[in-house]
């Protein structure tokens, strides 16, 4: 069975989806609809920019999920999606390209949730860390032991997770495991404390906007960051879009369930190649591949 994948923020690069609007014309209405959606020519950041322009959540997410669904439209027949994931915000992308929002909804949305995410973080600083090396439950049982807000937030592959929190409760999360046997620790460059209970606010603020907003089954099983599981159910889908930002990104669960349903196949659409290497970590045997133009 064909696997589709769908990156999330950190995927993002300078002249990112230039390829698209140079070649297709589909790509070039889609585009040129988004910045009309979005109030500005996120395309001249997107094509343009530079590197630091692009890190800015309010453009970083709109932009990898332009990059992901655009290229999802433009491979027409070439994309028979059996089964699709998303990491993070990759979910918004992979529910666009199963048929389960519309581009216009979808895009609205991801911006919304963007908008909601850094007000979120401007309320109180936090950050977030990659920890590589030790077991899921070793990182999970020294996230409990500091009093500061600090939760697992990301299980990107064996051996490698990402905790969310305060300031200080990444710190000290991060001293203790590097004594518990973390071979690194090492803090991510990003807005704040995604995928934690400090996403509270803007769970609350997006929920109104995904109740609003029709989503329809989609045309194949979509796993869920929440809990890893497939659904086709729309109303258990929105669920769990809602509960997706304060709760943790379950990649490392998702890859295995989609290999225990089937999965022969891996392929990501969107910029970079970050999810092929983690799919890899979970199953090296498995193949993986770069969503690319027809030709």
């Amino acid at each position: 069975m064909k696997a589709y994948i769908f990156p999330g923020q950190g995927a993002q690069f300078a002249g990112m989806g230039k390829d698209l609007y140079d070649q297709s014309e589909k790509a070039r209405e889609l585009f040129e609809k988004a910045n009309e959606i979005l109030g500005f020519r996120i395309t001249d950041v997107m094509f343009d920019g530079t590197a630091e322009d692009l890190v800015q959540t309010n453009v970083t997410q709109p932009a990898i999920f332009l990059h992901s669904v655009i290229l999802a439209t433009v491979l027409g027949d070439d994309f028979k999606p059996e089964m699709v994931a998303g990491h993070s915000l990759g979910e918004f992308s992979a529910l666009v390209a199963a048929g389960a929002l519309s581009f216009e909804d979808g895009l609205r949305l991801v911006a919304a949730r963007a908008n909601a995410m850094q007000k979120a973080c401007e309320l109180q600083p936090s950050t977030m860390a990659a920890i590589l090396g030790l077991d899921d439950f070793i990182v999970e049982d020294v996230c409990q032991q500091v009093s500061d807000v600090v939760v697992t937030a990301n299980y990107n592959c064996p051996g490698q997770l990402v905790i969310s929190g305060t300031i200080a409760g990444v710190d000290e999360a991060c001293e203790k495991l590097l004594a518990a046997g973390a071979k690194r620790a090492l803090k991510l460059k990003v807005g704040g404390a995604f995928h934690s209970p400090l996403m509270e606010s803007a769970r609350v603020e997006l929920e109104a906007a995904i109740v609003a907003t029709e989503i329809k089954p989609p045309v194949c099983p979509i796993y869920q960051n929440i809990d890893a599981k497939p659904y086709i159910d729309p109303a258990l889908i929105k669920q769990n879009l809602i509960a997706q930002l304060t709760g943790a990104v379950r990649w490392t669960q998702t890859v295995k369930h989609m290999l225990e349903d089937g999965a022969t196949s891996f392929t990501e659409v969107g910029p970079g190649n970050v999810l092929q290497g983690l799919v890899k970590k979970v199953d090296r045997a498995v193949v993986t591949g770069s969503a690319a133009l027809p030709q």
